[in-house]
Formats: structure tokens, C-alpha cells, sequence
């Protein structure tokens, strides 16, 4: 399926202050030059303030993370979980189509769907409360038909139960997920044949519907208040920050966030030997190391790297700050393994046996 940013997008995004400590704490797992690594929870974040990720969000946390916009959009156009457009302000609607569910009465699922939220999928009902959309399946088979409202699954429904479940959320009601039916999990529909034995000691509602009970999480929102992380690695915890007034509306983000720069960094940048030049007027054919392309070969030209001997030649500290100054590329030395790349290189050796260091094949 093709995926493409909304064609209406906000101006600006930026983190709750909050969720903000959440992202650096996500951020601060990571050694220096990996942040990127952190770009799947931080577009995650980014998704349950807002909604649905806009073209702003996602640059926001590619500079972050010191990351080029084309590989943060890459990553959120390639996962389904990652909302392009608008979505309802009460929940999101994913009606399972697959096989099980298809067979047992997903159809009718989806006709409720059209006739109470929208005509088509990807679409604000009238309200803005709701929007749907079919998706493959979610692993629940066993109690198909079933769909996913908000981060919890709704197993077991027919149209009568969802169209029940919608009119609940819309006033303002949580129901309780998991089986509509009277089912405690996914045990035959007659009742347990086996194993009666648990029967009496099980708790009110089975695991994953007792802990969104437990949380009250399901359709809520993440907003920076919950447990804060914890961040061992650092040798202490997250301090929670406070919860934001409910008037407060975060800032206007500049056009490009500061990089988040971790205090206890193993490193110490330091700036490599640079050349005013390339030697005997002929730079060495730097996209030659995987990963890099003309735009990134131009910039180490200006930075004055034009030689693999240079590069095989830098320390942690030198890589560090080379990591650093790429503009619209950081921590790409680093994650390619560019020093280890230009040894090859300068000591003769081919592409081929660059890229496969480059791609971690060595």
C-alpha cells in the first residue's frame, strides 16, 4: 500500500515538556552516534501526543536524533502502526480482515463501521470522534471476528456488540476489553473441557484485559505522566515531571530541535587533522565507503576529509565529532563504520568487501 503525508499539516510540533524528558530518556539508552536507534519509541511518542504523526513530528525527531528527514519519513511510512492522517479523538477503529475474522463476520463489522464512523476508511466521522480502517491480521483468531479500538483488542463481536461498543466509547465509557461474549479468553465457546482445575483461582478478567483494566490505559492517550522511565544505564532513575496544565500548549518548535546531546557521553569530541586540499589536486573517491553519496562526499570535502587514510586514521574522540558536524547526517560515521571502512579502502581493498563491514557482514 502506498503511504504519503496528510495534505494538510500543522505548522509546528514539539514535545510536551513531559513527554520531552521521556524522549531523552529513550534517547539516553543509546551510545553516541546510535540515538537513531531511539527512532521508533520517540515517532511512537510523538503519534500518542498528537494522534497521528504529522510531517512536522517526524522532522522534529529526526533532528533529534540527528537524523536525515528521508530516513525518519522512511521509518514511518514502512510501519501500519504509524497513523499518516488525522485519526478520532476518542479512538481509532482496526477492523481485522483476515481469514478467521473475515469467515466469522469481519464484513459486518466494517458495514458498522462505515455506517456509524465514516463511508470510507482513514476518515473523521462527522463528529471527529472515530475513524476506521481494515486491517491483516492481529493474531486474536481464535475469537474472531475482532477488532482493535484505541491499544486494546475487542474479540468475539458481531455487528450488534461493536455497534454497542462505539455508542460507549462515544459517551464518554471505557468498556472493558477482551471477548464480548461471556468468554474469559480464548477457551472453547461451551466452556473449559480441561484444566478446570484454574478455573476458581483466575482473576476477574483474563491477563491482558485485567492490566488495561488495572492501568486504565486503553483509548487514554500517553502524555508523559504515567511510571516514569527508568534509567539504570545512567545509574539512576527518571525524575516524573509534573503534569502539564491542561490549558498549556507546547511551543512552537523552531524549524530544525537540537540534537539531544547525552551528558555522560563515553567520549570527548575532538576535531580531526583536515586538509585545506586533496593531495596532488586528486581526493580519493570517498562514496567508495557504503554509505556515503555525493551530498555526504561534498561535505566531508568542505570539512576537509578528501583521503581513506584520513579517516582510517581517526580516534573515538575524532569520531565523535565528525558524528557531530554532519549536518543532515549525523552519526553516520558510527552506525556505517566508516573508520573501519577506509582501512580497507586505503590499504587496497575493494567495495564489496567495504560494504559487507559497513552492513555489520564482517
Amino acid at each position: 500500500m502506498l503511504r504519503r503525508l496528510y495534505h494538510t499539516q500543522p505548522d509546528s510540533f514539539a514535545f510536551t515538556p513531559a513527554n520531552l524528558e521521556w524522549a531523552k530518556g529513550q534517547i539516553s539508552k543509546y551510545p553516541a552516534g546510535r540515538q537513531a536507534s531511539a527512532i521508533i519509541p520517540l515517532l511512537w511518542r510523538a503519534q500518542e501526543q498528537e494522534g497521528w504523526l504529522s510531517r512536522p513530528a517526524i522532522e522534529h525527531v529526526a533532528d533529534m536524533l540527528g537524523m536525515a528527514y528521508i530516513r525518519a519519513l522512511e521509518v514511518a511510512t514502512f510501519y501500519f502502526m504509524f497513523q499518516l492522517q488525522p485519526v478520532g479523538s476518542v479512538a481509532h477503529v482496526q477492523i481485522c480482515g483476515t481469514t478467521s475474522c473475515l469467515i466469522c463476520g469481519a464484513e459486518d463489522l466494517i458495514a458498522v463501521c462505515k455506517e456509524l464512523i465514516a463511508p470510507t476508511p482513514h476518515t473523521l466521522s462527522a463528529d471527529g470522534k472515530f475513524s476506521w480502517e481494515e486491517v491483516e491480521c492481529m493474531g486474536a483468531c481464535a475469537n474472531a471476528p475482532m477488532a482493535q479500538i484505541g491499544k486494546d483488542y475487542y474479540e468475539d463481536l458481531d455487528a450488534a456488540k461493536l455497534r454497542a461498543l462505539i455508542t460507549r466509547f462515544s459517551s464518554g465509557e471505557v468498556p472493558v476489553p477482551g471477548p464480548q461474549n461471556g468468554r474469559y479468553a480464548a477457551e472453547p465457546a461451551g466452556g473449559l473441557t480441561s484444566l478446570k482445575e484454574f478455573e476458581s483461582g483466575r482473576r476477574q478478567y483474563n491477563a491482558s484485559a485485567q492490566l488495561a483494566v488495572d492501568i486504565g490505559d486503553t483509548v487514554k492517550r500517553i502524555d508523559g505522566t504515567e511510571v516514569p522511565l527508568t534509567t539504570p544505564w545512567l545509574g539512576k532513575a527518571a525524575v516524573a515531571a509534573e503534569k502539564p496544565k491542561a490549558a498549556a500548549k507546547p511551543k512552537a518548535a523552531s524549524k530544525a530541535a537540537e540534537p539531544v546531546k547525552l551528558a555522560d557521553a563515553p567520549v570527548a569530541a575532538k576535531k580531526p587533522k583536515v586538509l585545506k586540499a586533496a593531495r596532488k589536486g586528486k581526493a580519493d573517491d570517498l562514496k567508495l565507503i557504503w554509505g556515503v553519496g555525493p551530498k555526504l562526499e561534498e561535505l566531508c570535502h568542505t570539512l576537509g576529509f578528501f583521503h581513506f587514510d584520513q579517516i582510517a586514521a581517526w580516534t573515538a574522540d575524532e569520531v565523535a565529532w565528525v558524528d557531530e558536524n554532519l549536518e543532515g547526517f549525523k552519526g553516520r560515521v558510527s552506525r556505517d563504520r566508516w573508520v573501519a571502512q577506509a582501512r580497507v579502502l586505503a590499504a587496497g581493498g575493494t567495495a564489496e568487501e567495504a560494504e559487507r563491514i559497513g552492513r555489520g557482514e564482517d
